[in-house]
């Protein structure tokens, strides 16, 4: 088993208020989780007008599979030219339940599996 899991940390420059927020952010959560079979939510900076941080999990067979995943989904959020993207950082969930790189275990990093 393989999971996924994608922080995306965005800029809202046009928000003037939550409700601005919610109305911009609302399209990119729900496309991504109709669109995709991922879990997604709003998981940071809830209570800032122009700040957000989406995070996105996929679980499959292939870490192969989870990449190509969540590669759509990063192009997916580049797309909607109201966001900045300010960073974007992937995370492997370990067999023992430690988010990291590499293990002696086979299961492998973000950056290493092309290598």
């Amino acid at each position: 088993m393989h999971v996924l899991a994608m922080a995306i940390d965005l800029h809202l420059p046009v928000c003037r208020s939550l409700k601005e927020k919610r109305a911009v952010l609302r399209p990119v959560v729900d496309g991504i989780r109709n669109r995709f079979a991922v879990a997604v939510a709003e998981t940071d900076h809830q209570d800032l007008l122009q700040r957000a941080e989406i995070g996105v999990a996929t679980v499959s067979s292939s870490a192969k599979v989870a990449t190509e995943v969540v590669d759509e989904v990063e192009r997916f959020v580049w797309s909607f030219p109201e966001l900045d993207v300010l960073s974007m950082h992937r995370y492997w969930l370990e067999e023992d339940g430690v988010l990291g790189a590499d293990t002696e275990d086979g299961v492998l990093g973000a950056d290493t599996e092309e290598s």
